[in-house]
């Protein structure tokens, strides 16, 4: 009999901005491989959500959505208590804005944090006793190439996510002998809504794609299966690793 060992049969999964892009295609690919249940999350109940819902059950994928500002701490933790008990945490939401350091306002900048760092913080905090309880969880943040190639104008946002991959670093550490896993995964120019305006400008797109080796701008799925393999079975042994999905655009 063959073991599929991408199985994730009786695992409850929350995946943060997951109502399009990364976050969507994560969250499909985990009930795909046969999350008992995938709650979709997203800021604010939306059109985009919904249809994202009903993508889901049409694909045979049990799941519900949750909505909740992350830059709002009250908002969050609600979040975790309605969630119930969690086994695999992908922490993909953020808030990014264009800007340099001297264009950044006070409140930007803890808007920022408090979605990129402080709500993985909260999150992460609110499910790790059910999954030492139980033996087992799976933690995955989703980084950024900015934590190797800074652009000057995401500043704060590649300092959220240099700070957000030293919270998982220390989870690794803390918790693996409990049968909790923490890694972050680290996309490059990935072709979503997110980077549309970004990516039709040519002028951009040619300067971006000359620091990409592979040539060409990553998918959401270039992402979902290396998450997947990051909650699996097969990826038990695979603790604090920082990952980039990026072409080579790290190098």
């Amino acid at each position: 009999m063959t073991v599929n060992c991408f199985d994730l049969s009786g695992r409850r999964a929350l995946v943060t901005g997951s109502s399009r892009g990364i976050g969507k295609a994560i969250a499909m690919r985990l009930g795909e491989a046969g999350a008992k249940e995938v709650i979709f999350h997203a800021s604010k109940d939306s059109e985009a959500l919904n249809r994202t819902l009903e993508e889901a059950r049409g694909r045979g994928i049990s799941c519900r959505s949750l909505a909740a500002d992350l830059a709002d701490g009250a908002a969050t933790d609600e979040l975790a208590s309605r969630s119930g008990d969690v086994d695999l945490l992908i922490l993909n939401a953020s808030i990014q804005k264009y800007a340099t350091v001297e264009e950044f306002d006070p409140a930007e900048f803890e808007r920022e944090f408090a979605a990129n760092v402080g709500a993985s913080f909260r999150l992460i905090k609110a499910f790790l006793p059910g999954m030492t309880a139980r033996g087992f969880g799976r933690i995955v943040s989703i980084g950024s190439i900015n934590q190797w190639r800074q652009s000057p104008r995401l500043a704060i946002y590649a300092a959220t996510k240099s700070a957000q991959n030293n919270l998982i670093s220390n989870v690794a550490r803390e918790y693996a002998k409990y049968g909790i896993t923490a890694n972050n995964v680290a996309p490059g120019v990935i072709d979503t809504d997110r980077n549309h305006e970004v990516l039709t400008d040519p002028a951009l797109a040619a300067a971006l794609l000359s620091r990409i080796p592979a040539g060409r701008f990553g998918t959401p799925d270039d992402c979902s299966g290396l998450v997947l393999l990051l909650c699996s079975n097969a990826g038990s042994y695979i603790n604090g690793g920082d990952f980039p999905v990026a072409g080579g655009m790290q190098l």
